[in-house]
């Protein structure tokens, strides 16, 4: 039988190298779970259904880690596997959904729509759609890989699944830059009368971007390896880089939500005639003076 489907030398994709702690993965699922409903309460609370997407994505990770629980019994069990593997590959895609929203919607409170290098019409649209492309693209790589009949639709899944991480990589590094650039020019130019420092949310921005970054490196690497590479061979690798770093995500935005930053009690105002400018440049020099003083 010649079907490139299939290869008489092919033994099974072999699912785990390692056999999944239980301990571990629960101790995960339930941070997840908690976060996950923290984070919805804090949403309902603000109506802040615009960041639904974080929750969506806690809740996939945590149901991925009961799934882990389920494979530490029956490591071989292909549905467990399935489920796990699909799911925490592509919950990060959703955290990044939901951090694209937030920044549009930080330039609108700002008013500094002119200092963002993609029209801000567009920018929430563009990065999101790269996020359900990665989504996409990792999900199918995913389903095809955990089905692997041949060697080649082994390397054919893992493939698929790079590129999909290097999709998220890339949307997400011209998202920082995006978000560089227009948080250098609201330095240089301010557009607001600040009541409530919005500038120490730009750094709970970059610090979970930063946090996806590594992860999605990390699953490049990883998947590049193959299915008996190094970082697949032990569990350590996959909380390290994955585990911690998106618990830390979500973890960062129950504490600092954006629902403090985009309230709707003018919070800030507009400062674009000559005398709100003059209050503006008033207003950092006495700021400056205070810092050196």
């Amino acid at each position: 039988m010649t079907d490139s489907d299939t290869d008489s030398t092919f033994t099974g994709f072999q699912l785990y190298r390692y056999t999944p702690s239980a301990s571990e993965a629960g101790l995960f699922a339930m941070l997840f779970f908690t976060s996950s409903i923290f984070q919805a309460w804090k949403n309902f609370r603000s109506r802040s259904w615009y960041f639904s997407a974080m929750i969506v994505g806690g809740l996939m990770e945590g149901a991925g880690y009961i799934a882990r629980v389920l494979s530490h019994n029956n490591p071989e069990a292909l549905g467990p596997y399935i489920v796990q593997s699909i799911l925490l590959l592509v919950a990060p895609a959703l955290y990044a959904a939901a951090i694209h929203i937030v920044l549009g919607r930080l330039m609108r409170k700002v008013h500094g729509e002119q200092f963002s290098l993609i029209r801000i019409n567009w920018l929430t649209k563009i990065f999101v759609t790269g996020d359900i492309l990665s989504f996409l693209i990792q999900s199918s790589g995913g389903g095809l890989l955990a089905s692997a009949k041949s060697q080649s639709s082994v390397s054919l899944g893992q493939n698929i699944i790079i590129v999909g991480l290097v999709v998220q990589i890339l949307w997400f590094g011209g998202f920082i830059f995006v978000a560089v650039v227009f948080h250098y020019r609201m330095r240089v130019m301010p557009t607001i009368v600040e009541r409530k420092s919005w500038r120490s949310f730009m750094y709970v921005l970059y610090a979970a971007s930063t946090m996806i970054m590594v992860r999605s490196v990390f699953r490049v690497i990883e998947f590049a390896q193959g299915n008996d590479g190094y970082l697949m061979r032990s569990e350590i690798w996959l909380y390290v880089f994955d585990s911690v770093l998106m618990a830390g995500v979500i973890t960062l935005f129950n504490i600092h939500h954006p629902s403090k930053y985009l309230r709707k009690d003018g919070e800030y105002r507009m400062g674009w005639n000559r005398e709100e400018h003059a209050t503006i440049a008033q207003h950092y020099l006495d700021e400056r003076e205070h810092i050196y003083a």
